[in-house]
């Protein structure tokens, strides 16, 4: 990558953790498409009700020669709950674990952003199968 990777924390401490998980994430991302320019990356707690807990979304922007991917993931309660794998789940414990939650959600959002840019490197590689018209008869 030309750039280094720009990773922005809104609502939220700046956590080193989070910060190698996200380049460990990038890195395996050029695996698949090497020719990344940039990449910035937004982790936002974008609500700060209490009685709904905190959810983390994250937003991906990769820039590519000739086009720019833009991934953004705000997951649910129910597929966080099944990451963090608690018998018992109680609002309290969702506000403490938003870097858990933080985690899955980066995760989840680096997967979609893979999946994109392998659609990509197919698309610009020709790969993808270009399927005929139906013939259409006429009388």
């Amino acid at each position: 990558m030309t750039t280094p990777v720009r990773t922005t924390f809104r609502n939220m401490r700046p956590n080193a953790r989070l910060e190698a998980l996200i380049q460990a994430r990038v890195a395996r991302l050029e695996t698949f498409y090497p020719g990344i320019v940039g990449c910035r990356v937004l982790v936002d707690v974008p609500h700060r009700h209490r009685g709904h807990g905190r959810h983390v979304g994250v937003r991906i922007e990769l820039s590519l020669p000739g086009e720019d991917v833009i991934v953004g993931h705000e997951p649910t309660t129910h597929g966080v709950l099944e990451d963090v794998q608690e018998e018992t789940h109680h609002k309290d414990d969702e506000l403490e674990a938003v870097h858990k939650y933080a985690e899955v959600a980066i995760r989840e959002a680096f997967d979609a952003a893979r999946r994109r840019l392998q659609d990509f490197a197919r698309r610009q590689r020709g790969a993808v199968k270009a399927h005929q018209a139906p013939n259409r008869g006429s009388m």
